[in-house]
Order: C-alpha cells, then sequence, then structure tokens
C-alpha cells in the first residue's frame, strides 16, 4: 500500500476531530447571551410594573399563530438577505454600513424600470428577472463607489456607506416626488407604478391553518445563503477573502491583490443589498413605496448575532421577525413596545461579548491541551534515541 494509502485509510472520522473544549463553549455562548437579553428585559418589564412571564408568555403563544408564522417568514427573508450582504464584508474585515442606502436605490430604479410603460411588452417572468439584475446591478453601483474611495483615496468604508445611505434616500425622494412617482387618489405616500399583474412573484402555501402565503422571494434567500456559504468555504476567491480580512499584508504578500479584494467583496456586498427590499415589492405592495428602509440596519444586527455564519443567520433572522412581529402583541396588552427593542439590542450585544469570552476560553483550553501533549513524550525520547543507537 502507498503512503498516500496509508495516510488516507488512518485518518479519523470527522467526529473524533470535533474539539470539545472549543465546541461547548461556542454552542453555550448564544444561549445565555439570548437567557441574559430575556433578564435584562424581564428588569425592564418588572419596572413598568408588568409581569415579565405574562409578557412573554403573550409573546410567544401570538408568535405560534400561523398568520404570525407567515410574517415570521416574510421579515426573516428580507432580514436574512441583508445580513448576508453584510457578512461578505465582515468576513472581508470591511464593515458595509450601506446596505440600507443599496437596497432602497436598487429597489426603486427597478420597479421604476420595470413599471415603465414603454416595457409593457415584456413578459412577466422576463420581467421578474429584470427586476433581480437590475435591483443588483443599481446596489453593486452604488457600493462601489465606498470601494473606490477606501482604495483609491484611503476613505474608510464606515463613513462613505453612511453618507452613501443619506445621499441615496434623498436621490429616491426626489425622483419619487418630483419625476417617477405616482400617487393614487387615496393614497398618502408616492410609488412607482404598479407591476404587471403577471409580474407578482406567487407565495408559498407552507404554514397550514391560515390563508396567507409566504412570500415566493424566500427561496431566493435560501439560495443566496447556500451561495454564500459555498463562495466563502469552497472556492479559492472565499480563501483569498478570508485571508485578507485576517491578515491584509500577508495576503498581498501571497499575491493576493487587497484593493481587488475590497472592491470585489464591496460590489458583491452591494448587489445582495440591492435585493432586500425585493421580498415585499414582488410579492405583495407590487411597488416600491416610501416606506420601504430599516432593513439594511438590521442586517448588520443579525449578521452580528449569527457570527456570519449562513445557518446562524438565519436563526438570527428568524429570532429578529419573532420580536417584530410581538410588538403588536404587547401594544395590545399596554406594554411598552420599546420593550422588543430593548431585548434586540441586549441581545446582540450579549451575543457579541459571549462568543468573545467563548471564543477565549477554547483557545485556553486548546493551548493547555497541546502543552500537555507535547511535554508527555519528553521524556521517552532519550529511549527512542538509545533504542536507535544500539541497532
Amino acid at each position: 500500500m502507498s503512503a498516500e494509502g496509508t495516510a488516507v485509510a488512518s485518518a479519523p472520522p470527522f467526529w473524533r476531530r470535533i474539539d470539545p473544549a472549543k465546541l461547548v463553549p461556542q454552542l453555550i455562548a448564544p444561549v445565555a447571551a439570548l437567557v441574559l437579553a430575556a433578564v435584562i428585559s424581564s428588569i425592564a418589564l418588572l419596572i413598568t410594573d408588568k409581569d415579565p412571564i405574562q409578557a412573554f408568555s403573550h409573546m410567544y403563544d401570538y408568535g405560534l399563530d400561523p398568520d404570525s408564522m407567515v410574517e415570521i417568514l416574510n421579515k426573516a427573508s428580507e432580514y436574512y438577505i441583508a445580513a448576508v450582504a453584510v457578512a461578505i464584508g465582515f468576513k472581508m474585515g470591511l464593515f458595509n454600513i450601506g446596505v440600507e442606502g443599496q437596497s432602497k436605490i436598487g429597489a426603486f430604479m427597478a420597479g421604476a424600470l420595470a413599471s415603465a410603460s414603454f416595457m409593457s411588452w415584456m413578459p412577466g417572468s422576463l420581467r421578474i428577472v429584470l427586476i433581480i439584475v437590475v435591483a443588483a446591478i443599481v446596489g453593486a453601483i452604488w457600493a462601489s463607489i465606498a470601494a473606490l474611495l477606501k482604495t483609491q483615496r484611503g476613505v474608510s468604508e464606515v463613513i462613505s456607506t453612511l453618507m452613501l445611505n443619506a445621499i441615496a434616500g434623498q436621490v429616491v425622494t426626489w425622483l419619487l416626488n418630483d419625476h417617477w412617482g405616482t400617487q393614487a387618489p387615496n393614497a398618502q405616500i408616492k410609488t412607482t407604478g404598479i407591476l404587471p399583474k403577471d409580474s407578482w412573484m406567487p407565495g408559498l402555501p407552507i404554514i397550514s391553518g391560515t390563508d396567507e402565503k409566504v412570500l415566493g422571494f424566500l427561496v431566493i434567500a435560501v439560495v443566496l445563503g447556500l451561495g454564500y456559504w459555498f463562495a466563502i468555504n469552497r472556492t479559492r476567491f472565499g480563501f483569498d477573502l478570508r485571508a485578507t480580512g485576517y491578515n491584509p499584508f500577508a495576503a498581498t504578500a501571497s499575491g493576493v491583490s487587497a484593493k481587488k479584494m475590497v472592491i470585489t467583496a464591496m460590489v458583491i456586498s452591494g448587489a445582495i443589498g440591492g435585493l432586500v427590499n425585493l421580498p415585499r415589492m414582488l410579492g405583495e405592495t407590487h411597488t416600491y413605496t416610501e416606506g420601504f428602509g430599516g432593513i439594511g440596519f438590521t442586517g448588520i444586527a443579525v449578521a452580528l448575532l449569527g457570527r456570519n455564519h449562513p445557518v446562524g443567520m438565519a436563526l438570527g433572522a428568524i429570532l429578529w421577525g419573532f420580536l417584530a412581529r410581538s410588538q403588536i402583541i404587547l401594544d395590545l396588552d399596554d406594554i411598552p413596545k420599546e420593550i422588543v427593542v430593548i431585548m434586540q439590542g441586549t441581545a446582540v450585544l450579549s451575543v457579541v461579548v459571549a462568543y468573545e469570552l467563548a471564543t477565549r476560553i477554547g483557545r485556553r483550553a486548546q493551548q493547555k491541551r497541546v502543552g500537555a501533549a507535547t511535554a508527555a513524550p519528553a521524556g521517552s525520547a532519550p529511549l527512542a534515541m538509545s533504542s536507535e543507537e544500539s541497532k
């Protein structure tokens, strides 16, 4: 048998390669963080003379209502897309705070073009593809401004993307009010034109007990999550992205262009960010409205909560959707809905702190085990040498 075959045959199964000392703290961290968030929220409820157990019980019961489950998944699909957009930047060590602006201007341009009268010839299925492509391209172009400012002039992407958020919002408002917007007789806000019915994305009847359907864009959100996982963990691009994020100087020394990776990461992040508002636009409102917004900033919290992992971000998006939906029942129970905001903020802060502690605990345990393993054979080395010499 060849040496390669011997090495393959002797490789331990994957479950033996799992490090419990490193894995257990990482599993306990999110649970402990959520418990801490619940405790802090309970204290806030007690200060307002409300029963925490009753409030949480109402939130839980309301969240399991079929209509609520549909709305939770609808919100989660939006939050998840925003989180994936943010996570790509995080993997590179970039803070793309501009998903909010990218989502607004991307959806607006796509909605305005697709609803224009000169596009009436286009079939509905092709119009849906057009909307997705245009939103992604516009979002990518908007994000590339910050990428070029960073690589060519050294401007922090945090500052530039924040400023671009404000600019995107004002540009969209100006175009809606003065150029491409319409207003129905009984409406209070302006919108782009209504999309033809053949370009409305059908819903998914996956929740029993209700006639409401989950927005069909959920399928695309899942595909984006799978694509994100594959690109980050199974491609050369993902390796270069993570390597540049860990140490840009070492990556450059190994032949990776740090500037090219910054531009590529921001463009891809912006392209995904441009899709954030499409679930509602294609499946519910069928037009871009001035009410769209706020999801891009939520994506930052969801990405932090899920540690940039596709499964973790999915769970974080569902949790955020549940908390957002729970505001309704809290309001009906005369409980300040700001409690939900407190829970969201403390959850993110607690998770970040808990994961940092878990990482340090796991690293220390691993260092102790490596030290013990390297120290153990030290006494047997001379015996091994004398045995060789005796031959």
